[in-house]
């Protein structure tokens, strides 16, 4: 099955208000990636906030010469096609994108096609961090170039981290080398246990339904 990982940067967190400015996708086909990607900066034709700044480090100027989002729109449809959209923290980018597409006139992507890697995270470690780098660490997924948030790093970062999620089993014991050894030991010990069949004499089979006889209703006695 075809998915495509998708993350977008934006102006600031405001979808009403602000813009997309950066859209990376990355296409896998059964948990493999295909070296398909769609990548692209936008100017928005807006200020960028400087928290947002902070966070992408994506300037104004650099931005002054790339397309509108309307231009570039229908590549990006023709790119996720009805595949399932794999976003972590989906609502963010999916709010952004949907008035994007809104105001070019076009469809709006459907909550139900979009996989939520944070959901998912979630509900697999309660209680912990899940962000990005929270889950690269569990993983033990290197994200040292992840010094700012890019669309295209942090797309090739989610798709290791979905495979994991998807793959991850229930966490093993982690025993010492003379635990591991004492428990191999054990079960050799008991593959090779006989069962023990101990014999009744006549005069205690009928000694036993004696008592039983004087003990349980009619009903459960024996024949």
């Amino acid at each position: 099955m075809i998915e495509i990982v998708l993350d977008t940067e934006t102006t600031g967190l405001s979808y009403q208000e602000d813009k997309i400015i950066e859209i990376a996708c990355i296409e896998i086909k059964d948990q493999i990636p295909t070296g398909k990607k769609f990548h692209t900066f936008l100017n928005p034709q807006i200020r960028i906030s400087a928290g947002a700044y902070e966070t992408h480090g994506i300037s104004e100027s650099f931005l002054q010469d790339k397309p509108r989002f309307k231009n570039i729109a229908k590549d990006f449809l023709n790119f996720i096609q009805q595949h399932p959209l794999v976003i972590h923290n989906a609502d963010f980018d999916l709010s952004f994108l949907n008035k994007e597409l809104k105001d070019s006139g076009l469809e709006p992507i459907l909550k139900t096609r979009v996989k939520d890697t944070l959901a998912i995270a979630r509900d697999k470690f309660p209680g912990l961090q899940n962000n990005i780098d929270a889950l690269c660490k569990r993983f033990k997924i290197d994200n040292s170039r992840r010094q700012k948030h890019s669309a295209l790093l942090d797309c090739d970062l989610l798709t290791k981290i979905y495979i994991e999620l998807l793959d991850k089993k229930e966490p093993t014991l982690n025993l010492s080398f003379t635990q591991t050894k004492a428990l191999e030991q054990e079960k050799e010990h008991r593959s090779k246990r006989k069962p023990i069949f101990i014999e009744v004499s006549d005069e205690e089979y009928e000694a036993h339904k004696a008592f039983l006889k004087s003990k349980l209703p009619k009903s459960f006695l024996l024949n």
